[in-house]
């Protein structure tokens, strides 16, 4: 765990080292426009914008190369790390007979008869239609339950 963890530190800090030089661009060229706008009496919120944009761009133009050399050497670290290392390591390893003993849908995916199955699988061109005990056996998901009405649209649906 301690190799992912600190390749997750070491992306944190390829993600401050790639932003900061544009974010204190950008908050001293504001820092400027905002005195130059308190000494003119200028107050003008539009006017910091155009610089900002400006030199922000211009960082990402000069820093552009070495952000690309940042990033690469973080996704070649990250690649050996899940090719070479975690592989190798048997904690992050599950055993082959993993999802024999565990449901990891079980909540989401229920098939209770097989000869649907095969009706589908011998038919692929037909769409399969529900009988009608399945519609009678229809429940609302607990994820997205659905709202009673209250008082007054219970009036209006009935025609009160």
């Amino acid at each position: 765990m301690e190799p992912l963890i600190e390749y997750l530190a070491r992306g944190f800090m390829v993600m401050l080292a790639i932003s900061m030089p544009c974010v204190l661009v950008a908050a001293g060229i504001g820092l400027v426009v905002g005195i130059l706008q308190a000494v003119t009496q200028v107050q003008e919120q539009t006017i910091a914008a155009a610089p900002k944009i400006l030199a922000v761009f211009l960082v990402i133009i000069i820093g552009g190369i070495g952000f690309i050399r940042i990033l690469t050497n973080l996704f070649t670290d990250g690649m050996a790390l899940a090719f070479n290392v975690v592989p190798k390591n048997e904690n992050y390893v599950l055993s082959s007979d993993y999802y024999k003993y565990t449901t990891p849908f079980e909540g989401e995916m229920r098939i209770n008869n097989d000869s649907k199955i095969d009706d589908i699988m011998k038919n692929p061109g037909k769409v399969p239609f529900i009988d009608n005990q399945q519609k009678m056996r229809y429940l609302p998901s607990s994820r997205t339950p659905m709202p009673r009405p209250d008082f007054v649209e219970t009036n209006k649906i009935l025609g009160r």
